[in-house]
């Protein structure tokens, strides 16, 4: 029997690491020798639309935030090649994915729209008079005007 470990989001929503899938595969940019023997790169996969972790709402806002990183079969992939090692790597991947998820779980609040102040109106106004005066410093003096 084995344990299940959790992998905690927020405090309503915890995921368990069985609905994470994970691949290693050979990891680009400078190593060595020791770069061509071991696979370092982690990548993880989650299925947005399969688990029963989140709710409907929870998932439209995931793949809604998330949509660059989601394929077509609603597969959100993750990847890391930082640390020349796959455990370090396999961590930075599971940080992301919290990260990610925290993000595209928070929930937007709306914008109240104000009322501009007394004083920025006023501001507002003189900066279009200063301007409407140079405008028309620039033009041809009228033959009233002379």
């Amino acid at each position: 029997m084995t344990c299940m470990s959790m992998i905690y989001i927020n405090e309503k929503v915890s995921i368990p690491e069985e609905e994470l899938r994970f691949t290693f595969s050979r990891s680009p940019g400078p190593g060595g020798q020791h770069v061509n023997t071991t696979a370092t790169k982690a990548t993880v996969f989650f299925n947005v639309d399969r688990t029963r972790r989140l709710t409907e709402l929870q998932k439209v806002s995931v793949k809604g935030k998330l949509r660059r990183r989601i394929d077509k079969n609603g597969v959100l992939r993750i990847s890391s090649h930082s640390f020349r090692s796959q455990k370090g790597n396999r961590d930075e991947v599971l940080r992301r994915f919290v990260e990610l998820l925290q993000w595209a779980l928070k929930p937007v609040t709306p914008r109240k729209p104000t009322m501009p102040t007394l004083s920025s109106v006023r501001r507002t106004q003189e900066r279009k008079k200063r301007q409407a005066d140079k405008k028309r410093m620039r033009r041809a003096p009228r033959r009233d005007e002379w």
